[in-house]
């Protein structure tokens, strides 16, 4: 079936169309209705259904016949460890852990914290807690004790599961010492912590609570614990996003509809089959660990991979290439950031040709906009489809992308592709009036949003609507900003915060942003808006250059503002640009353009507790001086 037909079969038949779908997930008790709505207006999914996630993830894969295939690769340079984990394995730890938490009061509904890096057990605990019915929240591992405190609060966990430590390229993290830091902090005490213990580093066990993993996991019984029987509507899992507010957000998603469609997405976006292997090169602790380093490839039964390392200095800029090589990689998904990581390193490709990648189809890139000289470059040195999509931590699968189920259809360099069938994505005004194609706007999703979309935050039932329906009747705020072309192309150009208002005219970051990077120099780039006491706003950007640079940086920056006025005209005023060495991120990839406009125009603001690297503000602050010099 045509992508056309696919999306004209949900649009005319969209309970039909996700009935078929919800046939691929072994449910305990029939649903009653695919779709429907409560008292209060809330879209359900699946209504009175109830299946488990874990027994889809992996009882039925071992039923099936399936058990002595690998279910994780865990590969990490930086503790130079790999493991190969069958469903066999994974099925057995999972039980023995699901029956440790049971013993320690753990039930349906309670919840658990995990606090882990990015190891083999981070799953185990993922789907220990699915199997009886207890929500999990992961949060990164190393996040400072204060954000950890604050999710401590929030979800008031029984116990919360972690490690040791966490390794990074030059240093260990003790997350012990950050664990019991945050306890105090915190206004709710878990039961038990179960710590466990790493090769490289050994701490102590001495506070109240402090159970061993490693103990108890060995004097377990080798007995099976049945999967609970959960509700379509019963919580999975608990993710925390930062708040506008200040504090957390935590998006709940459901069992039903988010087993239906990260299955569904397996095939019909990642064209994947039951014989590949997957790579999200991601972080558990993200949206994207969740969906697709765990429950997607998982629930469809494919074997997924679980990287602890870095694109680039765990050691070289080739890491990705040789894990895809040696590992027999299919599909691999990452951040846009990753792959200029690379490239600013790596800009001729040297390190891919090191490698054979003959089994190797598709490179996916979300969580930042790609921009169009990232992907032409992934193209050339690759050789095969490069592929933007967009999605978020609130829909947890992509909203818009290119299908390979259908046949691939033409890539457009710097749009994320057509809108996935159970999206119907539109633009509007700030008023709620429809925009006409080709021109910019807010982009928003119609209601009701497809299944594995989350419709709550924990704690405060009336935070979402305030957040994401209050604004336009009937629809989803996704906050960002963009067009849509005559041919249902969608371009996310930046997040609607981004929007530059210059003399009147709204300008888009994302669009100055793609015509910095055409520039052989640049590896990557932010634009901001400057206040301006004339035009209200002015653009400034900051200009990372590839390591083989050899101009001048005021001849880069005579340059790159020249072009800029040559592709989108005087009418933008973009006079302003500094080189920086990097620019600061969020663990996940995301250039902080909030936290660096404010520093840039002297507003009060707090450092975000994703960043990547704190040093990377500093660049900013010295030139925040130079303004006032």
């Amino acid at each position: 079936m045509s992508y056309e037909k696919e999306y004209g079969f949900w649009k005319e038949n969209p309970e039909i169309y996700w009935k078929k779908k919800a046939s691929f997930i072994d449910w305990f008790k029939p649903y009653q209705k695919v779709l429907s709505q409560d008292e209060e207006g809330k879209y359900i999914w699946f209504k009175d259904g109830e299946l488990n996630t874990c027994f889809n993830c992996l009882d039925r894969h071992v039923n099936n016949g399936l058990g002595s295939k690998n279910a994780i690769i865990y590969d990490s340079p930086i503790s130079k460890k790999k493991k190969f984990i069958s469903y066999n394995q994974l099925l057995s730890d999972v039980s023995k852990l699901a029956n440790i938490l049971l013993s320690l009061g753990v039930s349906k509904g309670d919840r658990v914290i995990l606090y882990m890096p990015m190891i083999p057990e981070v799953i185990v605990s993922m789907l220990a807690c699915a199997r009886i019915g207890a929500i999990h929240s992961v949060v990164f591992g190393g996040f400072a004790s204060q954000e950890l405190a604050n999710r401590i609060s929030d979800s008031t966990p029984k116990v919360i599961l972690s490690a040791s430590c966490g390794l990074e390229p030059n240093k260990i993290i003790n997350y012990k010492d950050i664990l019991n830091e945050a306890i105090l902090l915190s206004f709710h005490t878990p039961k038990n912590q179960i710590i466990y213990q790493r090769e490289e580093l050994n701490v102590s066990l001495n506070k109240e609570g402090d159970l061993s993993w490693t103990e108890l996991m060995s004097n377990q019984e080798e007995k099976s614990v049945d999967c609970v029987s959960l509700k379509s509507e019963d919580p999975l899992y608990i993710l925390y996003t930062s708040g506008t507010t200040g504090i957390p957000k935590g998006i709940v998603r459901t069992n039903g509809g988010h087993a239906v469609a990260l299955y569904n997405s397996m095939k019909m976006t990642y064209d994947i089959k039951k014989e590949d292997i997957f790579w999200a090169a991601s972080d558990v602790g993200w949206v994207v660990g969740h969906s697709y380093i765990v429950y997607a490839p998982l629930l469809f039964g494919c074997t997924t991979v679980l990287y602890e390392g870095k694109p680039v200095g765990t050691p070289d800029a080739g890491q990705f290439w040789r894990v895809i090589s040696e590992h027999n990689v299919s599909t691999m998904f990452t951040a846009p950031t990753a792959i200029r990581a690379i490239k600013k390193i790596d800009p001729q490709g040297k390190e891919i040709k090191k490698y054979k990648l003959n089994n190797f189809k598709y490179l996916f890139l979300a969580g930042e906009r790609a921009d169009p000289e990232t992907i032409k470059w992934s193209i050339d040195n690759l050789n095969i489809p490069v592929i933007d999509h967009w999605w978020q931590t609130e829909t947890g699968w992509s909203i818009a992308g290119n299908f390979p189920e259908f046949g691939i259809f033409d890539i457009k360099y710097g749009s994320t592709g057509k809108a996935a069938p159970g999206f119907q994505v539109e633009i509007l005004d700030e008023e709620g009036n429809a925009v006409e194609k080709e021109k910019m706007g807010n982009l928003v999703i119609k209601l009701p949003l497809p299944p594995g979309c989350s419709s709550s935050i924990w704690n405060d039932p009336k935070r979402f609507f305030e957040a994401y329906l209050k604004k336009y009747k009937g629809y989803y705020n996704t906050s960002d900003a963009g067009v849509i072309d005559k041919d249902g192309y969608i371009s996310v150009m930046s997040r609607t915060d981004d929007i530059i208002n210059c003399a009147g005219h709204r300008i888009s970051t994302g669009s100055i942003e793609e015509i910095l990077t055409l520039h052989e120099d640049i590896a990557e780039c932010a634009v901001v808006g400057l206040k301006d006491p004339l035009k209200g706003e002015v653009p400034l950007g900051l200009l990372v250059l590839n390591t083989n640079s050899i101009k001048s940086n005021s001849k880069i920056i005579e340059e790159v503002i020249e072009l800029v006025r040559v592709k989108l005209g005087a009418v933008v005023s973009f006079r302003i640009a500094y080189v920086v060495e990097n620019l600061p991120k969020t663990r996940s990839g995301k250039i902080l353009r909030s936290t660096i406009s404010k520093i840039l125009n002297g507003e009060n603001f707090n450092i975000p507790a994703t960043i990547e690297d704190k040093t990377t503000l500093e660049y900013i602050k010295e030139i925040y001086n130079s303004f006032k010099l």
